[in-house]
């Protein structure tokens, strides 16, 4: 399986290479030249597997350089006891036509870990495949969840260095304190002056710096990504959105082959691009319901076909989606297409004049997979406590924006399908705004939350969580975004 930009066909790389760069040298993203395909055999198989065993099925055939049980063990590895269910991503059902996928039992308690666990284990086996003897520099913006889950996963692994970036007053307390207390000799956290858009962009103005590029290969270090542009990152997403469907199967909601609907949160459209990929793969799925938050850029562009990033942002209580600049969208509409000058000519758009149209034909190419919605802060809250008194299921911010999403999807249309909420986060992270919902005024920081909301609802925090406020916090700097390639290096030193 060979790689290739979405800007460009020209360069034909190997997945390792691929994962190794993290962002082809013409800015563009990298996607294999074919989606494999499971048969309805495929899946009743899969069926019969545990999470690790299902995972290493679904990417092996992308990673043309790695055998089978070099996958499987890569798996093995990075879905073991630092998740605290043994499902790793469990289904969780609260009436005959919805559940919640939960992807947030690893080591930060949000979706990311899914992914980062996996991508340290990939890139340095990577490096290993390729004989490559420089350090890696892992650069990340996060607008909450990755930074954390990619500090986590690299922490501590030989011949690589992170540095994280977030916005200074866009993340939750608790994301932060889970970020700049991080433990690990090779890691650095930084808050950056804006948003998260901000930061993306500083982190792509890095990587697309050759002269930057050159003096670190001078010192002995090249650059990669932990963000979902890097397809080492996305790749092990596709796995959860397959093994979710073999549970609906086995719980006996449905039977092989019949269609389930999914119902994801996105700002930077990994998380759901993960899932339609493996729609493209055979995976049984009608609709992908696309939920935003008042930063619902993507509501509007899969209604109208027309991306526009220059309107008003907002900081709101689910800020891990508080995005106007979606990546990933950018391998979608390669895929649509097949056309990376159309692809290329789109984010010129999209970087020169804000925004751009991609015309009725590929619109109804998008809608034809996609329905989209939004909520707003408010209604998160509200969702927060109609789930918790009709059901005692406790969700964060984010898996309420979905869960309100679908509720109106449902309302529109009639559209009864089984559906699976895509559940980004534990509650915990988001303390304040959940006790908030519940009618539990929060009045402390994030952390000092923890416990109240404990005794409120008689559930349990995530153990890592409960420890915060007693760690040491390690990183206060913040910078403008134009001084984020002098603090990248200083860091390399």
């Amino acid at each position: 399986m060979k790689y290739f930009s979405t800007r460009s066909g020209s360069e034909r790389v190997s997945a390792a290479e691929a994962i190794i760069r993290g962002l082809a040298p013409d800015g563009g993203l990298y996607v294999p030249e074919s989606i494999p395909c499971l048969s309805p055999d495929d899946f009743a198989e899969l069926c019969e597997l545990d999470y690790r065993e299902r995972a290493a099925r679904v990417m092996a055939p992308f990673l043309g350089e790695f055998t089978p049980e070099e996958v499987r063990g890569l798996c093995e590895a990075a879905y073991g006891d630092n998740f605290d269910c043994a499902e790793i991503a469990p289904v969780r059902f609260i009436d005959e036509t919805t559940a919640y996928l939960e992807l947030w039992h690893g080591p930060t308690s949000a979706f990311k870990d899914m992914a980062l666990q996996m991508l340290p284990r990939l890139l340095t086996a990577s490096l290993k495949k390729r004989a490559v003897e420089k350090g890696v520099c892992i650069l990340v913006a996060t607008s909450g969840d990755t930074g954390k889950a990619a500090l986590e996963g690299f922490a501590g692994v030989p011949g690589t260095r992170i540095m994280v970036f977030y916005p200074r007053d866009g993340v939750s307390d608790v994301q932060r304190l889970q970020m700049v207390t991080q433990e690990g000799d090779n890691v650095c956290v930084c808050a950056v002056e804006g948003n998260f858009d901000d930061a993306q962009s500083g982190v792509k103005r890095i990587f697309s710096d050759a002269a930057f590029a050159e003096e670190l290969r001078r010192r002995g270090w090249f650059l990669s990504s932990a963000n979902s542009i890097n397809w080492g990152r996305l790749l092990p997403q596709i796995a959860y959105y397959v093994s979710a469907y073999c549970d609906v199967v086995n719980s006996g909601l449905i039977i092989p082959g019949e269609s389930v609907n999914f119902c994801v949160p996105t700002g930077n459209f990994g998380n759901i691009l993960a899932g339609w990929i493996a729609k493209r793969m055979g995976l049984p799925v009608d609709r992908f319901i696309c939920a935003s938050n008042e930063n619902n850029v993507l509501t509007d562009f899969i209604n109208t076909g027309v991306y526009n990033r220059r309107r008003e942002f907002h900081l709101t209580n689910s800020p891990s989606m508080d995005i106007l600049v979606s990546s990933n969208l950018e391998r979608l509409l390669y895929f649509l297409t097949g056309d990376p000058e159309k692809t290329a000519g789109w984010m010129r758009g999209l970087g020169e004049e804000g925004g751009y149209d991609v015309g009725e034909e590929v619109l109804a190419k998008i809608q034809a997979d996609f329905s989209s919605g939004f909520c707003t802060s408010e209604g998160a809250l509200a969702e927060i406590a109609r789930v918790w008194a009709e059901h005692g299921y406790l969700i964060d911010t984010h898996t309420a924006v979905a869960s309100a999403v679908l509720s109106a999807y449902r309302c529109a249309t009639g559209d009864e399908t089984p559906t699976l909420v895509v559940s980004t986060a534990s509650p915990y992270k988001f303390c304040s705004a959940v006790l908030s919902a519940l009618g539990t005024p929060a009045g402390a920081p994030g952390h000092e939350l923890i416990g109240r909301l404990e005794g409120i609802t008689r559930t349990k925090a995530p153990a890592k969580l409960s420890g915060l406020g007693e760690k040491p916090v390690r990183f206060t700097s913040c910078v403008a975004p134009e001084d984020m390639a002098a603090a990248v290096d200083g860091f390399i030193g």
